[in-house]
């Protein structure tokens, strides 16, 4: 079991630094003037957006393998909250790719602003998944 909450782990780290980065990227795309800035910034978001996705798959691969090892996790409110809370980044990943969409057709609804806050979602998701499985309040 240890060796399956290393991956775990592991790949959470994957995960997370592509949902921390992809955001400043979108920042950067919408300050690219230049039709050659524009397509580099396609290129990079989705290279990065696949790299993520592998690395959200694996670590949603491998909690899912612990609660199978261990199905009373099930019961403790603890993984109850962080199992919502991991649904919630679930969506904002795809959300990314939404607004990554977007930007490739120069139809980004939000601002440079809005991205700067939309970014701190996955900081205050991973607080709290990483208090939730460390300290377990409840």
């Amino acid at each position: 079991m240890i060796w399956v909450k290393a991956m775990h782990v592991i790949f959470m780290v994957t995960w997370f630094a592509g949902l921390f980065y992809q955001p400043r990227l979108y920042i950067y795309h919408l300050q690219a003037t230049d039709e050659e800035g524009h397509r580099r910034f396609i290129v990079m978001e989705r290279r990065l957006f696949i790299l993520m996705t592998i690395g959200g798959a694996l670590t949603l691969g491998f909690g899912f393998w612990l609660i199978a090892l261990q199905p009373l996790y099930l019961k403790m409110l603890w993984v109850q909250v962080k199992l919502a809370l991991v649904a919630g980044l679930v969506l904002y990943h795809w959300y990314l790719w939404k607004i990554h969409l977007d930007l490739a057709q120069k139809k980004c609804r939000h601002s440079e602003r809005w991205l700067r806050v939309f970014n701190e979602v996955p900081a205050i998701g991973l607080i709290l998944i990483i208090i939730l499985a460390v300290v377990r309040p409840f």
